[in-house]
């Protein structure tokens, strides 16, 4: 096993709009990354502006971020309050 294999995290990701019930498990070295790796595999209408959020909760400490991630450019960044 590679060591970044060694780094990867279990992470459950969902759409924001579509609620926990359609998360999926990632397994990567960080939260940005599983928001990415489950919008690459989504089969899913982004926002009005080209835009999806997502929720990411680390499955062993719970920990839980939200990102709004341009489907154009690919940028991530925070969701708004």
């Amino acid at each position: 096993m590679s060591k970044a294999a060694n780094d990867d995290r279990r992470f459950s990701v969902h759409a924001r709009h579509a609620g926990a019930h359609r998360a999926r498990i990632v397994q990567e070295p960080s939260y940005e990354a599983a928001a990415v790796a489950y919008v690459e595999d989504l089969a899913i209408a982004p926002d009005d502006d080209g835009e999806i959020s997502v929720v990411v909760r680390d499955l062993d400490s719970g920990g839980e971020h939200c990102f709004r991630i341009d489907l154009e450019t690919g940028e991530t960044a925070p969701c708004s309050a």
